[in-house]
């Protein structure tokens, strides 16, 4: 029996597939990203008298724009552009190289946000966006953030909270006992998460877009476009019948407006600080504490 809520193997597919037609259809992901990198105005505050970073990580990059902005933003530093998908890396890649390939550029990393292959304490700025609604353990990749940041390094991150699509959630609900849309925590969930993973001053936020389409399909089309199809484990095997898809149109009609149908993208944003040097690291609410082998004493019998 498999426990596991989404199908990390389907997830990649379906990003991997979403490659190429990705850019044309992230306008919610650009509103999102445009918002969070406003947010690093503040880490370049004169007032803070910090130095810039020297590693960012940009998690769950895409197709690279976010990895392009932090790179013009420090120039000096050493941008990871990470994600699971491949062909997305690759247009990552292209991107970069159309920017200014006379110039230090973002580095691809192909891995997985559950596992990060990286060294503690490497990393200065962590960046994120609208890539966690993808994983379901959340408290265990905080942790594995927080032991990749070094002390006081910055997490920024964005993703979907439990009102997105909640139009599409009820329509097929009608339609079908199977679910199609994912679960997603909520802002008080988020904020949690943070504190029991050891950050520091967690800032958690919350706002709303709301774009419109002439019918059901276009929705659809648009979610696959992204790559963001059903990847939850228990979804139905088999295609969604005619009649099944039909009954979900059918009830989507009831939020029509004169701007055509709506869909409501919840997105939860957060930033929050890695803790002092010497801070024990956290694991379920706990503080684990590291004893070096050497500093334990040892008492031996005569």
């Amino acid at each position: 029996m498999n426990d596991s809520l989404f199908d990390a193997k389907q997830v990649r597919r379906a990003f991997s597939r979403a490659a190429a037609s990705y850019d044309a259809a992230a306008h919610v992901q650009r509103n999102a990203q445009a918002r969070l990198l406003e947010s690093l105005d503040y880490l370049d505050d004169p007032a803070l008298a910090r130095k810039p970073p020297q590693r960012v990580l940009d998690l769950g990059c895409g197709t690279g724009a976010a990895s392009v902005a932090l790179q013009k933003r420090w120039p000096k530093a050493q941008i990871l552009s990470m994600d699971l998908a491949l062909p997305m890396l690759q247009h990552t890649r292209a991107a970069c190289r159309r920017w200014n390939p006379f110039v230090q550029v973002p580095q691809p990393l192909c891995a997985d946000a559950r596992a990060l292959p990286l060294a503690e304490g490497s990393v200065d700025v962590i960046f994120s966006n609208l890539c966690l609604q993808w994983v379901e353990d959340l408290g265990a990749v905080l942790n594995g953030f927080r032991r990749a940041l070094r002390p006081q390094g910055l997490l920024l991150f964005s993703t979907f909270g439990p009102e997105t699509l909640w139009e599409l959630r009820n329509a097929f609900a009608y339609a079908d006992a199977a679910p199609h849309v994912s679960p997603f925590v909520d802002i008080a969930g988020m904020g949690d998460a943070l504190v029991n993973a050891g950050f520091f001053q967690p800032v958690v936020d919350r706002e709303e877009d709301i774009t419109h389409y002439p019918q059901l399909t276009a929705l659809m089309h648009e979610l696959r476009a992204l790559g963001a199809t059903n990847a939850l484990t228990n979804r139905r095997s088999s295609l969604t019948g005619r009649g099944r898809f039909a009954a979900a149109a059918t009830a989507y009609e009831a939020h029509r407006t004169p701007a055509g149908l709506p869909a409501t993208w919840e997105i939860i944003s957060a930033m929050a600080w890695a803790p002092e040097p010497g801070a024990p690291i956290r694991e379920g609410g706990a503080d684990l504490v590291a004893v070096p082998v050497a500093n334990i004493p040892i008492r031996r019998r005569g």
